[in-house]
């Protein structure tokens, strides 16, 4: 019998667990201050690696609004235990210092939020050294992205999403090819005269276009997820799967709401949907697919697959463009 809590002491988790494998020791460490000129802020992030391990590839986490590098703790550490540098910013929207809404320059924190990732992956000498024992492990050809909510956006934009202008134009690329695949974790989805008005007045970001995002990504909704910000029902979280390309795959997850079971914390008031069991498996299935993503030889996604749709149960819903038939969690 597993010593995990009974609530994820599952047939799903136990499935699972067989395709990532077992966890190694974490060590973390923060804040590391990287070098961010002209940012109204310094720019501290923390990182979290395996003590062992070789060539591994390096994860770029972007919070929801609000938050900071210590949120997030349910997914960064799982990844971090399973093979990946995972590299967590505080964006300038953070509630620890942040910028708030009547800020003169709230305007500009999305293009800023990009601008955090892309200053993490120029100072990968920086992560490599004040992690002990990390330098000469990781492999900076292997870069991969998720973020929630705010944050999902924000890596959206590496993978190729645009941001259409008042007149409907697409605006600038902000893609990057070092990003290899992302995650969308309760992305919002496409924007126009459904933005509530304190969306349109605030988040000019929230009216992407989702064609330009080629770039492998997996997107994850909840079936429950309903935002303040727009009046479209929670199939809005899954635009970006609808409508990208390179979006092939959607995990919709049953009862689920804006925290998808706990991401961001357990003790958070943002978790309404406290679901220890759907963290477990959101934890393994992004490492999943992830993996594979990196390397095509990697069957890890495909069997994930596999052991959900024996597994049975009602945690969720895959879909993929590439497949007819469809697997429920």
């Amino acid at each position: 019998m597993s010593a995990s809590p009974a609530t994820t002491d599952t047939a799903i988790i136990r499935s699972l667990d067989d395709v990532v494998g077992a966890g190694n020791p974490v060590v973390s460490v923060a804040p590391v201050r990287l070098d961010a000129p002209g940012r109204a802020r310094p720019l501290d992030v923390r990182i979290s690696a395996p003590v062992t391990g070789q060539d591994l590839p390096v994860l770029l986490f972007s919070h929801g609004n609000g938050w900071s590098l210590d949120g997030y703790t349910p997914l960064t550490t799982f990844w971090a235990s399973r093979g990946f540098v995972v590299v967590q910013p505080t964006h300038l929207d953070s509630r620890r210092d942040g910028i708030a809404f009547d800020d003169p320059g709230f305007g500009q924190v999305w293009t800023e939020r990009r601008a955090d990732l892309v200053r993490a992956m120029d100072q990968l000498d920086v992560i490599e050294r004040v992690v002990p024992g990390l330098a000469g492990r990781v492999d900076r050809s292997r870069i991969v992205a998720a973020g929630h909510s705010w944050g999902a956006q924000t890596v959206q934009m590496l993978l190729g999403a645009r941001v259409l202008d008042s007149t409907g134009t697409v605006g600038q690329d902000y893609g990057d090819r070092r990003v290899l695949a992302g995650v969308l974790l309760a992305a919002t989805g496409i924007g126009g005269d459904e933005l509530h008005p304190f969306a349109q007045e605030h988040f000019p970001f929230m009216n992407p276009s989702f064609a330009e995002l080629t770039t492998p990504t997996f997107v994850v909704a909840g079936d429950h997820d309903q935002s303040k910000m727009s009046s479209r029902g929670p199939d809005w979280f899954t635009d970006a799967y609808t409508h990208g390309p390179g979006a092939t795959d959607l995990l919709t997850l049953f009862g689920a709401e804006h925290s998808l079971g706990g991401i961001p914390s357990w003790e958070a008031a943002e978790t309404t949907d406290e679901n220890p069991e759907r963290v477990a498996a959101l934890q393994r299935l992004t490492t999943a697919y992830l993996r594979s993503a990196l390397d095509p030889a990697d069957t890890g996604w495909a069997k994930a697959g596999a052991a959900l749709a024996e597994t049975g149960g009602t945690l969720g819903r895959i879909d993929n463009k590439e497949h007819a038939d469809n697997t429920r969690v």
